[in-house]
């Protein structure tokens, strides 16, 4: 499906994806969970970085990049964590579509 004569391409190989989980299981158990409340973040947005937009003839024109800040996510991460705490852990599965909504609110085309 295309928009305009244009369509994603992604990137993100599976090595990528295996490569980040090992790093966020580590960060967890060194953490002692707390890790959990920003890997959200880090795996919805590292897809999305290494997406670009191409047009019908294969020439890539733009890329996606996520624009949220360190200080962004461990903000909303805190809040959420105090409302897990509140909720014994029920919240945390409202975290994760939060977190998805503001990545993809977060997206921004480049040109190359």
């Amino acid at each position: 499906m295309t928009y305009r004569g244009l369509k994603l391409k992604c990137d993100f190989s599976v090595g990528e994806a295996v490569g980040q989980f090992i790093i966020w299981l580590l960060l967890t158990i060194v953490t002692l969970g707390l890790a959990l409340f920003v890997l959200p973040y880090y795996f919805v947005r590292a897809p999305i970085n290494r997406t670009t937009l191409v047009d019908a003839s294969g020439r890539t024109v733009a890329r996606l990049h996520v624009d949220v800040g360190f200080s962004d996510i461990v903000g909303h991460a805190l809040v959420w964590l105090l409302l897990t705490i509140v909720t014994l852990g029920l919240a945390y599965l409202i975290y994760w579509p939060a977190v998805i909504k503001r990545v993809l609110n977060a997206v921004v085309i480049a040109d190359l």
